[in-house]
């Protein structure tokens, strides 16, 4: 396939951009490179059938030749990037779905839209499945990431009904692994970046607050199963494994050898106390479910960021 990867040059985003080149697929990366990091991408620049574009998709979603699959994963993801830039998140999942969808629809394809476990808000139904509408603040400082994400659901499936467009959801779940910056705010890279440099880390609360945390190579494969798929969700990516924000720096201070202490700051506003997928829907229908354990993956993730 050609396959157009919104976000391409983030975190997920180049992961996926490697998956599809490293299986054959030829790939258009589409990045303003607001959140995304060029050296994500640099050794995959040789690889035949890939091709860079610098573009803000919530302005246009222009790329030369047909594509067979849109992957829309453009969008401010971290807490800090997000609420730095409230109107451009909001942009990114309102006209940029639109720009992106309008693309599949032109050719005809297939699309994915990277959605979030964020839909769920702070949950009042534990796990979480598919047919739960959520429990979101549509006015507090993370409404401009949850509601952006709930609309582009919205405006895809619209784009389904009334259009006939092949969409696929996926709401992903807390990732973590090799290429996350490690100032992003996202507590795994926090955790690892503050003991590998004997700093306190950072706990919001008082850490029993939970979350699910699936390894990257876990999620990718999850995103191409959807993308060769005819599911249209929404379906679930995540690890179903609940750890408590304290057990996850008790392991990350383990597996790095660090002594540094544990800090404890005031929790954010609309932050969720609970958070695990139910992941029926992938299993069955994608014949998907996480492999890589959480300390397995958290101790990957440690030696690439000991190595950069």
């Amino acid at each position: 396939m050609r396959v157009a990867v919104t976000g391409g040059c983030g975190f997920l985003g180049s992961h996926l951009c490697e998956a599809l080149l490293r299986r054959g697929d030829a790939v258009v990366c589409l990045d303003d490179l607001s959140t995304g990091r060029p050296e994500n991408l640099a050794h995959l620049r040789s690889y035949p059938g890939f091709e860079f574009v610098r573009a803000d998709v919530s302005v246009a979603v222009e790329v030369s030749g047909a594509v067979d699959a849109v992957a829309h994963l453009a969008s401010p993801a971290s807490p800090p990037d997000y609420l730095r830039r409230p109107l451009q998140t909001l942009a990114a999942g309102s006209r940029g779905t639109e720009n992106a969808l309008g693309l599949a629809r032109r050719d005809g394809a297939r699309f994915l839209l990277a959605s979030t476990s964020e839909i769920y808000g702070d949950p009042q139904v534990h796990p979480q499945d598919e047919e739960y509408w959520g429990h979101v603040n549509p006015v507090g400082p993370r409404s401009v990431y949850d509601e952006a994400k709930r609309y582009a659901e919205a405006v895809s499936l619209a784009h389904h009904r009334a259009l006939g467009t092949d969409v696929g959801i996926v709401r992903i779940f807390n990732t973590y692994g090799p290429r996350m910056r490690p100032h992003d705010g996202r507590v795994v890279s926090s955790f690892i970046s503050q003991a590998l440099r004997g700093e306190a880390l950072t706990v919001y609360g008082d850490g029993k607050q939970t979350r699910s945390f699936c390894y990257v190579s876990d999620l990718v494969r999850g995103l191409v199963a959807m993308l060769d798929s005819s599911q249209t969700g929404p379906v679930n990516l995540g690890n179903p494994e609940e750890w408590t924000v304290q057990e996850l720096a008790e392991l990350v201070l383990d597996i790095t050898g660090s002594r540094a202490p544990i800090r404890y700051e005031p929790l954010p506003v609309d932050d969720p106390v609970r958070r695990r997928p139910v992941i029926t829907r992938a299993m069955e229908h994608l014949g998907w479910r996480p492999e890589v354990t959480v300390a397995d993956g958290v101790r990957r993730t440690v030696e690439w960021f000991s190595a950069t």
